[in-house]
């Protein structure tokens, strides 16, 4: 897969939020996934099993898709496969920016995760908004995460800017994900969609998320990387 392509998909996405939305869409939409985060981690208290909480926006949630399809779901069933005792909760909202994510993330972390999977920023890039300002976003995230619970472990999803950009927002950019790994000792996937964009057989017809066999390839991305923090009893 040639980066030339993959900036190409990236470079002509709409904002992931799919649009616009009203005020009232949008508060159903984080109910919605405060609830089915409620449920989950209620199932895995009364289970005993540890949790994987993936925090991210559309790309995460599913988008176009039942969530059974999306990665999250993917990743539980590869779990349960393999006898890992894990609940994997899928935390994504469409149209989620980092700044969005860090407004919702006191209601995200009243319990603690065993790993927490942070997928966020391409929608910062695709408005263009200040690097400088997504990285801080960000990086009060994995503070607030890593004070509230220490022992939580990281992995971060990074995402590429298009040439398009300008080369000096394509290298700030792109620069934020591995310097917040060095910063906290995160794993780091260096690009969450890495073989699937801008290839139209693994994305919906609107050119711009994964379909259910592009979901199957986000999957592989995020396994190579979370594997090896996995414990097994």
């Amino acid at each position: 897969m040639h980066l030339k392509n993959q900036f190409l998909f990236i470079s002509t996405l709409l904002l992931i939020a799919t649009a616009c939305k009203d005020k009232h869409t949008e508060s159903a939409e984080v109910a919605a996934v405060e609830n089915k985060q409620t449920n989950m981690k209620e199932k895995s208290t009364e289970s005993g099993k540890e949790t994987i909480l993936c925090f991210g926006n559309s790309l995460t949630a599913g988008y176009g898709l039942e969530e059974s399809s999306a990665w999250p779901a993917l990743l539980q069933n590869r779990l349960d496969s393999l006898g890992y005792d894990y609940t994997v909760i899928n935390a994504g909202l469409s149209g989620e920016t980092s700044s969005g994510g860090l407004n919702r993330l006191d209601w995200i972390l009243r319990d603690e995760p065993s790993i927490f999977i942070l997928e966020l920023g391409a929608n910062d890039m695709l408005r263009g908004l200040n690097v400088e300002s997504s990285f801080n976003n960000l990086d009060r995230i994995l503070e607030k995460l890593r004070n509230t619970y220490p022992k939580t472990e990281i992995v971060i999803a990074g995402m590429m800017s298009p040439p398009n950009m300008g080369k000096t927002y394509e290298e700030k950019f792109n620069a934020i994900y591995p310097e917040l790994a060095s910063k906290y000792n995160a794993a780091l996937i260096p690009f969450f969609l890495e073989g699937v964009a801008g290839i139209d057989s693994l994305n919906l017809p609107d050119g711009k998320h994964p379909n259910e066999d592009g979901q199957q390839l986000v999957l592989e991305n995020v396994w190579s990387y979370l594997k090896p923090i996995l414990r097994k009893d």
